[in-house]
């Protein structure tokens, strides 16, 4: 703690302070044009990895081998990632300060943390065996579990993130 600050609350107000924070801030139309783009990639990056979970829950694209559906969707998921990501640094630093106390920017994060989780168990795990599983039907039990909790966790995420503009 800094003067009896918290750290973390210190580090908000200086990102706050910066000339890039006011800017985006400050104009009429940075913060929209940002938060547009946000919202857009958020779709494209969310809709591709639910492309992917509905496969393994045996919902949509069931004749096609789940390694297929995921190759052919995981560069649109970067790619989402990569633009999501960027806009909603972007985002946070020009309201850093108010992020610091906002409830449901935290569970948000939480939230972003455990999906990535989800995500890097199912690729490091049970998808390493796709070639056993990828035309069965039902998919592993493992499997959908991974599509399932993706599927919730990445519904809170984005029910989280259009609820911050009600928390101040």
């Amino acid at each position: 703690m800094a003067g009896g600050v918290p750290l973390l609350l210190e580090w908000c107000n200086r990102i706050s302070a910066t000339s890039l924070s006011t800017v985006i801030r400050e104009s009429d139309w940075w913060f929209n044009i940002i938060e547009t783009v946000h919202v857009i990639f958020t779709t494209l990056m969310v809709g591709t990895i639910l492309v992917v979970d509905l496969r393994l829950l045996g919902i949509v694209l069931c004749r096609e081998p789940a390694s297929r559906v995921v190759q052919a969707v995981v560069p649109w998921t970067w790619a989402g990632l990569a633009i999501m990501g960027t806009s909603g640094l972007l985002l946070f630093i020009s309201e850093a300060a108010q992020a610091y106390d906002n409830v449901a920017f935290r569970i948000k994060l939480v939230l972003l943390l455990a999906a990535g989780v989800n995500a890097l168990l199912f690729h490091t795990t049970i998808y390493r065996a796709v070639g056993e599983w990828d035309t069965r039907l039902p998919t592993p039990g493992r499997a959908r579990t991974a599509g399932a909790l993706s599927v919730a966790l990445w519904t809170a995420v984005i029910v989280c993130g259009r609820t911050i503009a009600y928390f101040h």
